[in-house]
Parts: structure tokens; sequence; C-alpha cells
């Protein structure tokens, strides 16, 4: 439980999760490597990556435990999550609710996220013990969806994906995020090529996170 909460509250500290996709494993590895650079050290691999397992004990390799908090994302049934945590992801991420994911996680008292979009799927996170409702998609509703939702629902944090970029972030966090998730907006640079961006972006998304949490 303590392992959880202190990952928990790396994520809070840092205020960004990179979402990290690519048509390869290599590919995935260099944006993860890019964002590093940029001063973003909470990594998301999605299970979307072709030969994504091998993505993760590799990454591990590559940068210790104290650089980077590696996840596994859109993570869809217990048989995905259970060999994540196995091949040493520290978070699991949903894109919905699948209440046995979440007991899964719960079980090796892994940090986990399930995904919700309607006010009955953040109930149904809650319920199944969700450490952190990941709100998705995002960009269908707008930072102030947070707002409405902790009216009724208060007790639930949240984590936005999608949607989320350098002009509305601050609205993000001004609406009660936890922090936020951020895929292509922050690693578009790669499609071309370009990882050099992809740290830059990076950059300014930590730069701007630290300024509004500044006040």
């Amino acid at each position: 439980m303590l392992k959880k909460m202190r990952n928990l509250q790396r994520i809070m500290d840092t205020g960004i999760i990179a979402v990290i996709r690519g048509d390869t494993v290599q590919q995935a590895l260099q944006v993860a490597e890019a964002v590093k650079k940029g001063g973003i050290d909470i990594i998301e691999i999605t299970m979307t990556v072709p030969g994504a397992m091998d993505a993760l004990p590799q990454f591990k390799q590559k940068f210790p435990r104290d650089e980077v908090l590696l996840g596994a994302g859109t993570v869809l049934d217990t048989e995905t999550a259970r060999l994540t945590i196995l091949a040493g992801a520290e978070f699991v991420v949903s894109p919905g609710l699948n209440p046995e994911v979440v007991k899964m996680c719960n079980r090796y008292q892994v940090l986990n996220m399930a995904g919700s979009m309607t006010v009955n799927d953040v109930i149904g996170a809650l319920e199944a013990g969700s450490d952190v409702v990941k709100f998705f998609p995002g960009n269908l509703f707008g930072p102030q969806v947070i707002k409405t939702l902790k009216g009724p629902l208060p007790q639930a944090e949240f984590i936005p994906t999608g949607g989320v970029n350098l002009d509305n972030v601050q609205e993000w966090f001004r609406f009660g995020c936890l922090a936020v998730g951020v895929g292509s907006e922050l690693t578009r640079g790669a499609e071309k090529g370009d990882y050099d961006e992809v740290t830059r972006t990076a950059a300014a998304f930590r730069e701007k996170i630290m300024e509004i949490r500044k006040g």
C-alpha cells in the first residue's frame, strides 16, 4: 500500500503522464526517451504498441525506477494486467472500466486507473476500488466536465486523457484534476521523426504545469 501511495504522490508531483504509442517497440522507446529528456518522468506505454510487452522490461532496464515511473496503458483484461505487472509496470491504466482488472491490480497492490466517461462509470470505478479515475475521452467534453462531475462526486480524483494541450492544461487543473495524461499533443513530433520536438514539447508542458502549481 505504501508503494502504491508513493507512486500516486509521484504522479501528483510531476502532474503529467506521457502516453506513449508507436508503430514499433523501438519507436516507442525513442519517444519515451525524448519525453524523459524534456523532464517528464511518468511514462505510460500503451498495449497498442506491437510487441508492447517487450518494451516494458527493455525500458525498465534503460531507466532505473528512481528516474522514471513506468506504467502500462490500454489494458483491457486481467490477463494483460497481470502480465504488465510481472513485466514491471508500476501503474495500470484502462480506457474503460473492467472491475476484474481493478481487482487484479489491487491484488498485487499496483496503482490502477479505470477509464470513465459518465457519472455511472465514475461511481462504478470508485466502487470497484480504482485508485484514480481516468476521464476519457476528455476532448468530447472539455475541462469544465471535471467541475461538473466533482459536484456530486467530490471524493473522485481525476486524470483526464484526450483533449489536453498546452492551451487548456491550466483549465483542467483549475477544475480539480490530480494530473493530466497527454498523448499525441505531446508526441506528435515523432510522427515525422523529430524527437527533439518531442523533447521541447515535454519541457513546455512541465514548465507550464510548474507555473500552474506555483499559483
